[in-house]
């Protein structure tokens, strides 16, 4: 096989795990049984060792179309050509994990009209393709036993060994249907009448799920779309939600950087908190509220939080290179683990303070247990603003006085007083002023450069990074402040003219003039482009051009959707979608973005 563009995959899972189905029909991304489990299906990252289960027509020049069915995740990939139709339906239930044999991957094979003859080849690779696994054929039945794993493939269809793999050629008339089940070994049959009533059952959870949405404005597919991709990326026992299903895809084809994306942030939770409340979906935002209130009682050697953390909570997330793997494209090294885990990144207290004050606000008042490990994060804010650290992109030449970092510091000491205040709760109100007041001061006397009339990326640079655009949103400065307009203009200005923008995309800094450790380049940021959208949305207070700017941008960048409205990390120069995929961070802010633009053009005020 050929590897296929990052964006002509769709996405199916079951709130443990999640897999990336391709147009042709082919799975080259699974880790079973949980996010962060090792793959067994790895194409994506290695054609010819990673692994895949590919279903599909086998006649020639077959036109493809992929669509979830309304209001879901099960995905539909048709298959028109001059022999016929057919459709292989893709899902994985939810909510069936008592079940025999269960969690399951379901393929639905149905032809529509004409004789379709199809194949099917299954070869999984166990643990990330570096295990070696045996392979047991009873009819329609074969069992793969990995070290530590055992997976079935299970169905209505004769099946034949194919090396590591088994191999089948069948052919389908008008309304006939075969289905499949790749699953934990169980003695019991599978056949396209569970396919139907596990299909239909997941139909169901699906669209009841989504109808607690309450967004009813501009845009309302694209954000349910989103919404619904959040979900997927949620692990039900926890609550917590992966910035990606994936690991490894390149910022840059043939680069090096190249991530394990299936952790939790912290730095994710006021974005995810913000957007999935401003929605309606008040217990997804108490869940994930439940698991940061956990990690606020752990602690992290001298700091009271790490960066990230596994889906369970676990610290340890030691990165390691994955040698024997090509890379999508040739993109090495494949990384597994993050040693982000292991940085001090000083803007997280902001994020988490703000994500604790808008739940604390919207959602749930929040136990004084809760604010007595705040008190202490606190503290150790204000002990430590001053230092450098390795900021919000997590670079790798050493640690800068990083704008955003002092900014978010900030934040988090002026969520703290907010919500004391609010609350009656006991704090040391007077410390934590001076250092607010004192934070704020040196931002602004250090963070601005009046060569490039704009704040800029850490004190003594000349550098532009577009983090500067989330300073209204977190009330640093007001939208219609005459410095945060300049660093607007800057920030917008096209790419080789120094500014970041081109056109509707933003990159997040130039690595040429900031270098970060790593070689290669990178796309525009998508999450930074939805940035931008929101602070032209409000700066449009003052001034109705930027509120135009902010729906042209917007509606321009929807464009770089998908064909599923999904979107990876970065947008390439052809306009294809990088990095890992799909981006949580991403969808939370084109929902934030959604809400605001909707809400100012239709005469109201951002919230």
């Amino acid at each position: 096989m050929s590897y296929r563009p990052i964006e002509d995959y769709g996405l199916i899972g079951d709130l443990h795990t999640a897999a990336l189905v391709g147009q042709d029909g082919s799975i080259d991304w699974l880790c079973y049984p949980r996010f962060d489990s090792p793959s067994v299906f790895a194409a994506i990252l290695d054609d010819r060792k990673g692994g895949s289960f590919r279903v599909a027509p086998s006649c020639p020049h077959a036109t493809r179309r992929q669509l979830y069915w309304p209001d879901t995740n099960v995905l539909i990939t048709r298959f028109l050509s001059e022999n016929g139709v057919a459709e292989v339906t893709d899902f994985m239930p939810v909510g069936v994990r008592g079940r025999p044999g269960a969690p399951f991957l379901v393929r639905k094979v149905h032809v529509i009209r004409g004789e379709v003859p199809f194949h099917l080849h299954c070869r999984p690779a166990f643990d990330y393709a570096r295990a070696e696994h045996t392979l047991r054929i009873d009819g329609a039945t074969a069992t793969f036993d990995g070290p530590g794993l055992a997976l079935q493939l299970a169905g209505g269809v004769d099946l034949e060994g194919d090396g590591r793999g088994v191999a089948a050629e069948f052919t389908l008339k008008p309304g006939e249907t075969v289905a499949f089940a790749l699953r934990e070994p169980c003695d019991r049959p599978f056949a396209s009448e569970e396919a139907q009533e596990l299909m239909e059952a997941a139909i169901a959870y699906w669209q009841r799920w989504l109808s607690h949405c309450t967004y009813m404005g501009r845009w309302r597919e694209v954000v349910q779309r989103s919404a619904l991709t959040l979900k997927l990326l949620t692990y039900e026992p926890t609550g917590a939600i992966v910035a990606a299903p994936t690991c490894g895809l390149p910022e840059q084809p043939g680069g090096g950087r190249n991530w394990d994306y299936r952790f939790t942030w912290i730095r994710d939770a006021a974005f995810t908190l913000y957007g999935l409340m401003r929605i309606g979906f008040t217990e997804e935002a108490g869940r994930f509220m439940s698991w940061i209130e956990a990690r606020c009682h752990e602690t992290c050697g001298d700091a009271p939080l790490q960066v990230v953390y596994g889906i369970d909570g676990r610290h340890d997330l030691a990165e390691e290179t994955l040698g024997h793997l090509d890379g999508y494209r040739g993109s090495r090294p494949v990384r597994i683990g993050n040693a982000a885990s292991g940085q001090l990144q000083l803007d997280l207290y902001g994020e988490l303070l703000d994500a604790v004050y808008l739940y604390n606000k919207h959602g749930n008042p929040i136990s004084y247990d809760l604010w007595v490990q705040l008190e202490r994060i606190v503290d150790y804010v204000c002990e430590n603003w001053r230092r450098e650290d390795e900021g919000i992109w997590e670079a790798r030449s050493g640690r800068r006085q990083y704008v955003y970092s002092k900014l978010m510091c900030w934040v988090a000491v002026d969520r703290a007083i907010r919500l004391a205040d609010k609350r009656s709760f006991p704090a040391d109100r007077a410390r934590w002023g001076k250092a607010r007041d004192e934070i704020y001061l040196d931002v602004m006397q250090n963070g601005w450069s009046d060569t490039k009339q704009s704040f800029v990326q850490s004190y003594g640079s000349e550098v532009l990074d577009a983090s500067a655009l989330i300073m209204p949103m977190v009330f640093f400065l007001s939208p219609t402040d005459p410095r945060l307009l300049k660093t607007l203009d800057a920030i917008r200005r096209p790419f080789e003219e120094g500014g970041l923008a081109s056109d509707s995309l933003v990159y997040r800094y130039d690595p040429a003039q900031s270098p970060d450790g790593l070689e290669g380049g990178e796309g525009a940021f998508n999450m930074c482009s939805f940035w931008m959208v929101e602070a032209l949305t409000r700066a449009g207070r003052a001034d109705p051009a930027y509120l135009r700017d902010a729906r042209l941008k917007f509606e321009h960048m929807l464009g770089y959707a998908s064909h599923l409205g999904l979107y990876g990390e970065e947008t390439g120069s052809r306009g294809e979608a990088l990095g890992n995929f799909p981006q949580g961070f991403t969808h939370l802010a084109l929902i934030s973005a959604a809400f605001n633009l909707d809400r100012s053009l239709g005469g109201g005020r951002p919230a």
